[in-house]
């Protein structure tokens, strides 16, 4: 499936453009801020290819695409170009109940930050990687320190940082429906080098007699969040009551003119007491717990990433790094990492199934560069006892980190092996031991812990012939003349390829070449004159030999084996003579889709005694019309 057809798919399963307010990506998830999340089909959403799973942060929807995030959002806002600015705003009439939107105040908090940092994230990862490198590269003596080169790709990898407010005030804008020019000549004036010598003189500093409190703003970062949530109030109090012949030059003159002063008498202070009360109660956790406070923090830390929470700890570990030169948080990502890569490794080991081996494997490995998403959605969280293998290793390794003292030098971005210059300094051995230990410990309890393939245990797994074969349980039937036939259409519904599928075995046409439905309504028809040869005692499933010899297996929904029977109801039972047309099957359909996937595959399971298997039509479907041509 091509990008732009994912990218289609996506905006029209999350509730299409209408519910969009904005859209961003980040490393490897797409985060929607919708009017409702309540139009999201779900389903529609997990049966798309590349699309990992879904997750609700706050008021943020996030689907989780993995690595071809970058190139989804750009079919995404390359065909729904009104998206890409991110700053679609919503009338009184069209916004959503309160109750669709409501949250409190600490998932607000989350929210804000995680959508604040995301977009800028590629900036800091690139820069802080830059830092590390030069520290590895001067530790090495390949580069001297005070040279004009060292300067020039230092000032590279500074620049981001010191000049940080300006960009979280781009982003900020954005999230706060501010005007993100305005925002930027906001976090300009706090950096500009006079403002910074006036406040560093150690003078004493007023504004019209209003005293000013001397705050470095360089490297900050809750002092502009909260000064460009302040702006975009004014901004639009402002512009409410301008005449619109005025508004271009009066409203950012305004806005400045309030914004600024009132950020230097009292939010840059508020905002710089904040994030040193954050970082100083975090760090005093850090410094007394030790090694259970590594086992708390490394055996969570995957669970904060996947409500995106890990965001709001971006600030405290820049204050960090700016005031003391090192931060004790970050190995922590590092190692979390780590445990999830090794227990995908594990998964690896233990799979028998080779299509799983493989996911694993290929997940496993990105997980060790750095990006969990694959790992997690795609393996951990699908067979759950990965997932709990690797907390379990990264509290191994958290312990050994925290109980060691092991810091990290600047923030590069990447928690994987691409980021490891970040952790070059004194402590950098008991990183790497801490990241071993995390990975190493992952391998072997996942291992043990073993998974149920399929997401079905051993003893519950469907087994679909590939042909029938007698038993008690299969009819047998006199020996038929193969001929060249049509199949019929078994459902009302939207007629789609087998490809589509979102399982291998149908997908990859493992049980022969057909078509596959999306039904409307919960009735299943004999697509053909015939014998049914097998009800499967899950009543999801059926096999039927046509007059003509075709042997057919209908299988609806994917998955539905787990439902046991539930929400079907078999009308024909195995060694019955049925006619085209006749009703073999009812079920409930909008029960079974709250929980999986519906989609309903057609196999021609004696593929090979045909020439030709081709489609007839797709689309929309009814009963009794012909889907399937077989020539011989």
């Amino acid at each position: 499936m091509s990008h732009s057809q994912t990218a289609k798919q996506i905006v029209e399963a999350v509730g299409g453009t209408d519910n969009i307010n904005s859209v961003f990506h980040c490393i490897t998830r797409l985060r929607f801020d919708l009017k409702d999340n309540s139009k999201v089909n779900s389903n529609a959403l997990k049966s798309i290819d590349k699309v990992m799973g879904i997750n609700i942060s706050g008021d943020q929807f996030q689907v989780i695409v993995g690595n071809d995030v970058p190139k989804v959002f750009d079919s995404l806002v390359e065909q729904y170009p009104a998206l890409q600015n991110s700053e679609k705003t919503t009338s009184k009439e069209d916004s959503t109940p309160s109750s669709s939107k409501k949250k409190n105040v600490i998932s607000s908090i989350f929210d804000v930050i995680s959508g604040v940092f995301a977009p800028i994230l590629p900036a800091i990862a690139g820069a802080g990687l830059l830092k590390g490198l030069i520290a590895l590269l001067v530790s090495l003596g390949w580069m001297s320190a005070g040279t004009d080169t060292y300067r020039i790709i230092s000032a590279i990898g500074d620049g981001v940082f010191y000049f940080l407010p300006i960009l979280l005030a781009v982003s900020a804008a954005r999230k706060f429906g501010a005007n993100p020019y305005v925002a930027v000549a906001v976090g300009a004036s706090l950096l500009y080098p006079d403002m910074g010598a006036l406040l560093s003189s150690g003078n004493g500093v007023s504004f019209i007699g209003i005293p000013v409190t001397a705050v470095s703003y360089a490297s900050s970062v809750i002092p502009i969040l909260l000064s460009i949530w302040l702006m975009s109030y004014v901004e639009k109090y402002v512009d409410r009551y301008m005449p619109s012949s005025l508004k271009l030059l009066f409203v950012p003159l305004i806005t400045l003119l309030v914004v600024v002063p009132i950020t230097l008498i009292l939010i840059g202070p508020l905002g710089t007491f904040i994030g040193d009360g954050l970082s100083g109660v975090i760090n005093w956790l850090i410094a007394k717990g030790g090694i259970f406070a590594g086992i708390l923090i490394g055996g969570t830390m995957s669970l904060l990433v996947m409500t995106g929470m890990h965001y709001a700890l971006v600030p405290v570990i820049i204050s960090n790094l700016a005031k003391f030169g090192v931060d004790k948080f970050l190995p922590i990502t590092y190692i979390a990492n780590m445990g999830q890569a090794g227990a995908t490794f594990g998964v690896f080991f233990r799979a028998k199934d080779k299509k799983l081996k493989s996911l694993a494997l290929s997940t496993g490995l990105t997980a060790l560069m750095g990006v969990t998403e694959p790992a997690i959605y795609g393996v951990n969280i699908t067979y759950k006892k990965p997932f709990l293998a690797g907390l379990i290793g990264s509290a191994a390794g958290g312990a050994i980190a925290l109980g060691f003292g092991a810091n990290a030098y600047v923030l590069a971005g990447n928690g994987g092996i691409p980021g490891l210059p970040a952790l070059i300094g004194p402590t950098f051995v008991y990183s790497l031991l801490s990241m071993a230990v995390a990975f190493i410990v992952a391998v072997i309890v996942s291992y043990i812990l073993g998974i149920k393939e399929n997401g079905v245990h051993p003893a519950e797994q469907e087994v679909v012939p590939s042909a029938p074969v007698e038993s008690d349980s299969i009819a047998t039937s006199t020996p038929v003349t193969l001929a060249s036939e049509q199949i019929m259409s078994p459902m009302n519904g939207q007629a789609i390829a087998l490809q589509e599928v979102n399982d291998p075995t149908f997908a990859d046409e493992m049980m022969g070449k057909g078509i596959a439905f999306v039904p409307s309504e919960g009735i299943l028809a004999s697509p053909v004159t015939g014998t049914v040869l097998n009800v499967f005692k899950t009543k999801h499933a059926m096999v039927i030999r046509s007059e003509h010899g075709a042997e057919i297996l209908i299988h609806v929904g994917i998955n539905t084996v787990k439902l046991r029977g539930e929400f079907f109801e078999a009308h024909v039972k195995t060694g019955d003579q049925v006619n085209t047309g006749d009703l073999l099957l009812t079920f409930e359909l909008d029960k079974i889709a709250e929980q999986y996937d519906i989609t309903t595959a057609m196999v021609v399971t004696n593929t090979n005694d045909y020439q030709q298997i081709e489609p007839i039509q797709k689309g929309n479907i009814q009963i009794n019309q012909p889907v399937l041509q077989l020539n011989l």
